[in-house]
Parts: structure tokens; C-alpha cells; sequence
């Protein structure tokens, strides 16, 4: 049970330390607003896995009781959604590209609501809970919708402490990305190792 956990957490680690669209704007926002709005478009993120959490835990929930082939299907699903990940950021460039230029400056509030509907809309979230979450129940007493909000909550909380610091550290982030060229391709393999990890842990 803690070494499913434990992995689960270090791969949502090095998924939430991987250049997207996320982290990124969590960055850009710090570094032309300050901290504090950083940290308000991280809330308006992580409050939205929430939303995504209690879909998954009760749609896949109901489908485990309805048929056990249904669940087997989800898994095989995810195994070959997260291969197909793997596959798209080998594809992508490793460079990583912050622009200050076009970032408009807004309230607390607003980059809250903004993190936030950035989050429950996109669909490739739910996706990717979907293909990710599933592979990760860890106990055989405990009723599945439990399980996926404590995967849900060690999501958010690895989530919101990396995410944090992205914004608290972003002027020495932001300096250090420009200076070397080459953490790109390092985060870049990272992500990918740890898609095919997850993938194969899944299957088997």
C-alpha cells in the first residue's frame, strides 16, 4: 500500500516539475506580477483537480462495481494513453519558452478564477486522470471512490507544494532556464521515463 502510494507520488512529482502549460503559466504570472499572484493562479489549479478527482471517483467507481472487464478496458486504455504521451513529448522540442511579453496583469481573484477554469475545462485533464489514476488503487478493504480521493489529495498536495515553489522561486527559475540550455532535455526525458514507467506499471 505505501510503496503504491510512495511511486504515485514521486510520478505526479516529476509530472508537476515538466514543462506544460501549467507550470509555465504559474511562472510567467509570478515573474511579471509577483509571488502572491503566482500563488493565487496555483490555488484556481489545484481546486480544479478536485473537480476532476470526484468525476473520476465516482464515473470509475460505478463502472468497477457494473464489470470487471470494464475496469481491465480503463487500464489497457491508460497503459496506451500514456505511451502515446511518452511518444508526443519525445516528439516535442525540449526547450522551454517563457514569455513575459504577452501577460497581462490581473487581480488575485481573477488569476484564482482564471487557474481554475483553466483547470475543470480542459478536458485533457480528466483524460489524463482517467489514464493515470486507476493503476494506483492500493487496497483491497477500502471502497474505491475513498481511494481515488486520497489519490486525489496526495495529487493536489505534491501539486501545490512544487507548483508553490515554481512561483516563489521564479525569478531564480526563470535565470537558470536561460542559462542552461540543456534542463529541457533533462525534464524532457524525465517526463517520458516516467510515462512508460507508469504505463508498465499499470499493465502489469
Amino acid at each position: 500500500m505505501i510503496e503504491v502510494l510512495l511511486s504515485f507520488a514521486f510520478a505526479t512529482a516529476i509530472l508537476a516539475i515538466s514543462p506544460g502549460p501549467d507550470n509555465i503559466f504559474v511562472l510567467t504570472q509570478s515573474i511579471v506580477n509577483g509571488r502572491k499572484y503566482g500563488l493565487a493562479t496555483v490555488l484556481g489549479l489545484i481546486s480544479g483537480c478536485l473537480v476532476h478527482t470526484t468525476l473520476l471517483a465516482f464515473g470509475v467507481s460505478a463502472v468497477i462495481k457494473a464489470s470487471e472487464g470494464l475496469y481491465l478496458g480503463i487500464k489497457i486504455f491508460g497503459t496506451v494513453y500514456l505511451l502515446y504521451l511518452a511518444y508526443k513529448v519525445y516528439k516535442t522540442d525540449a526547450s522551454i519558452i517563457v514569455s513575459k511579453e504577452s501577460t497581462a496583469k490581473k487581480s488575485l481573484i481573477e488569476l484564482f478564477k482564471q487557474g481554475f477554469i483553466m483547470n475543470v475545462l480542459n478536458p485533457k485533464v480528466s483524460i489524463f486522470f482517467l489514464a493515470f489514476f486507476p493503476g494506483f488503487l492500493f487496497s483491497e478493504s477500502l471502497n474505491t471512490v475513498t481511494q481515488f480521493y486520497i489519490l486525489g489529495f496526495i495529487f493536489m498536495v505534491v501539486s501545490f507544494f512544487i507548483f508553490s515553489l515554481i512561483a516563489i522561486l521564479a525569478g531564480l527559475i526563470s535565470r537558470t532556464i536561460k542559462n542552461n540550455n540543456k534542463i529541457g532535455v533533462y525534464l524532457k526525458w524525465s517526463q517520458i521515463i516516467v510515462f512508460i514507467f507508469i504505463a508498465i506499471f499499470i499493465l502489469l
